[in-house]
């Protein structure tokens, strides 16, 4: 009884956020004067304290936030191995922040053989207050690691990462190929574990759908740690019950991504449809739940949709395909990423949407089509149903030959949500993020 008047008291709450308004936008950073244009934002919110928030954005921006993200404050992020894109900001109940990035130890990058030798870490202490110098990982001089993501263990004792390693990045060789990694360590995040290879099947080095990409770990109450991936047309999962160590000997196959990871967006001149792993950490109903969330065209061409399956059991089985999005068909929604709240177990996804512009210009290729907004999609069943909310203010519209990045990126704590994302005004990017608080 208790559980049923808990979950009644959260969908009055959750309810009650919903049916308002685009909530309130505050701009990160403007890359108007930037010598590299922002974009692939991350966003972690401190389960220390949820006033506290930190974000990065490309090349190498640092933002912090003490007021809950209203006001932000912008630092260059420098470290001995360089700093050199993906950003991924996660955060530790402990009250650390951590900054993992693409390496650039001589600071020529592509003119030089050593760019993506590691994969680099920085400690934020103190809220993020101080950065350390960063530690390597992954380190392998003959080959590339690109496109990591971490997670923080429930307690901040624990850290793992995951990532691609290609061969050699873009080789069209057969005799090249690309694996994921992963390594763990703990709290203080100087030492990590020899990187240990994760999936079975490997693929291409050629950063298209047949390269294995979208490695997004979590790590479950328990300790066990997760990991999906995307392949070709299909997404795999592994787990690992010993803090990382060792691994399935047979991966688990997770749903199919039709049409591949590797998907085109108007407008964009490269977009993608990688998952994102989460699990739910909280003390609620669905304690355990393993989520994965991604997006693909199976309902056709110009119609990428947002998809989330979740498993009760470990990866072992998984539910049918679950459309996030709740418009008409014909439209495009995509660059998604996932957040499960750890205190109210909600799930929280944001997107790209051109709903509303599909609707004006139903020919995807006038240019007006391309107007493209944001949302964010709740859940407070379990992934089961879901309730799309507009969160930015207005449309933006992308230039094809302007670097936008590869991903936007979610934090959601105690009832705190932050998307955050890029967009493009007159050829100058920013960086935005919605004041979402009360969903509990």
């Amino acid at each position: 009884m208790k559980a049923l008047l808990t979950l009644g008291f959260w969908m009055l709450g959750c309810t009650a956020l919903l049916a308002q308004d685009v909530p309130d936008n505050v701009m990160i950073y403007s890359g108007e004067s930037a010598s590299y244009q922002p974009c692939e934002p991350s966003i972690a919110i401190s389960p220390a304290n949820p006033d506290i928030m930190v974000a990065g954005s490309v090349l190498n921006n640092v933002h912090r936030s003490t007021d809950g993200g209203w006001t932000w404050k912008t630092e260059t992020l420098t470290s001995r191995y360089g700093v050199y894109g993906d950003p991924c900001v996660v955060g530790s109940p402990k009250g650390d922040f951590y900054y993992l990035h693409l390496s650039n130890p001589d600071g020529l990058g592509w003119e030089s053989e050593a760019l993506l030798d590691r994969i680099v870490i920085q400690r934020g202490k103190r809220n993020g207050r101080h950065w350390n110098s960063g530690v390597g990982m992954g380190l392998n001089e003959q080959k590339d690691q690109d496109k990591e993501w971490a997670a923080v263990g429930v307690k901040g004792r624990s850290l793992v990462s995951c990532w691609t390693q290609f061969d050699q990045y873009d080789s069209p060789l057969a005799s090249d190929s690309s694996i994921i990694l992963c390594s763990t360590s703990n709290r203080q995040a100087k030492i990590w574990t020899e990187p240990v290879r994760v999936n079975a099947l490997a693929g291409d080095c050629l950063d298209g759908d047949w390269t294995v990409e979208g490695a997004v770990p979590d790590i479950a109450a328990d300790g066990t740690i997760y990991v999906a991936w995307a392949h070709a047309d299909t997404i795999w999962m592994d787990r690992s019950a010993d803090g990382g160590i060792t691994w399935l000997q047979k991966d688990l196959r997770v749903a199919q991504i039709a049409g591949g990871w590797d998907c085109a967006v108007r407008g964009f001149n490269r977009a993608n449809g990688m998952p994102v792993t989460r699990v739910d950490r909280s003390n609620g109903l669905h304690q355990g739940r393993i989520y994965v969330n991604w997006t693909d065209n199976r309902n056709g061409p110009d119609d990428q949709d947002v998809w989330v399956v979740y498993s009760d059991d470990g990866g072992e089985t998984w539910t049918a395909p679950i459309r996030v999005n709740n418009d008409p068909p014909g439209a495009q929604q995509f660059f998604t990423w996932m957040a499960v709240d750890d205190v109210t177990g909600f799930v929280h996804i944001v997107y790209y949407d051109r709903r509303q512009a599909a609707a004006k210009y139903p020919n995807p290729s006038v240019k007006a089509s391309w107007d493209t907004e944001v949302y964010v999609a709740s859940s407070i069943d379990g992934g089961v149903s879901w309730h799309n909310q507009r969160v930015s203010e207005k449309p933006f519209r992308p230039q094809e030959k302007m670097f936008f990045g590869d991903y936007n990126n979610i934090s959601a704590y105690d009832g705190h949500v932050r998307p955050i994302w890029t967009r493009n005004d007159n050829g100058i990017l920013s960086i935005w993020t919605a004041v979402l608080d009360g969903m509990e």
